[in-house]
């Protein structure tokens, strides 16, 4: 049996996204081209213009579809890390740089039940390792310039 979780664009492993996270995102013309009874996958790769891909046959969205910009496909400091709370990458290395913490931030409010990735995360999910991964790249450069 193949795997239907591989981009069809790239060749790579794409992750699973639920119907609802495409029906929140893609613009009006785009979403009238889904089929609800379709799997659906998100890729990842940042090399890829493909965001979404049908698992059923070679149906994609390109970021352009999307009414949000895709932190892995987009590279702007105003592209947002963590879609429900609004932290860009530039919100990040400001709040970083005045030693505040934003993922005790985003933690806390994941507590609250107050986020909402399924339906604001062009992954569908969480974006907290997302934004661990960020910071900590921040910090990683900031050692970098030291030595």
């Amino acid at each position: 049996m193949k795997d239907t979780n591989i981009c069809p664009s790239c060749g790579g492993k794409g992750k699973r996204v639920p119907l609802i996270t495409l029906k929140s995102l893609l613009n009006a013309a785009s979403l009238e081209m889904i089929e609800p009874e379709s799997l659906y996958a998100f890729c990842p790769n940042s090399d890829c213009n493909t965001v979404y891909f049908n698992s059923n046959h070679p149906q994609t969205f390109e970021a352009s579809c999307l009414k949000v910009p895709v932190f892995q496909k987009n590279l702007g400091m105003e592209v947002p890390v963590c879609y429900c709370f609004d932290w860009t990458r530039e919100r990040l290395v400001q709040a970083v740089n005045e030693n505040q913490h934003p993922i005790d931030h985003i933690k806390g409010n994941m507590k609250s039940e107050k986020c909402k990735c399924e339906v604001n995360n062009p992954q569908g999910t969480c974006c907290l390792g997302n934004v661990s991964t960020f910071v900590q790249s921040l910090s990683n450069e900031s050692h970098d310039h030291e030595g």
